[in-house]
């Protein structure tokens, strides 16, 4: 990100980023170093979602956009939805 963020956002967006990495990871790179910046190109998006309140099924829908149209991966919806929660839970932090 260009800008610094309050302290409460930066918490937010540091947990966006862990969740995308460790709970998301749907290429499998957690834990390897050099891959350590594979989804920041989501990050922001992701983030910017939750700043804005969007609902567990739109963050989900987003994350499932990305694997199926982005990656070419085959995935369905509902593989999604429990990151999505998580990541939904992350505003009740604000």
């Amino acid at each position: 990100m260009g800008r610094r963020l309050p302290p409460d956002q930066l918490e937010i967006y540091k947990r966006v980023d862990e969740i995308l990495r460790s709970d998301w990871d749907p290429i499998g790179v957690h834990g390897i170093k050099e891959a350590r910046d594979e989804y920041d190109g989501y990050l922001s998006q992701v983030f910017q979602m939750v700043l804005e309140g969007a609902s567990t099924a739109r963050i989900a829908q987003y994350l499932h956009h990305i694997v199926t149209e982005r990656m070419g991966l085959t995935s369905s919806l509902s593989d999604h939805t429990a990151v999505a929660e998580k990541i939904h839970g992350l505003e009740k932090t604000r």
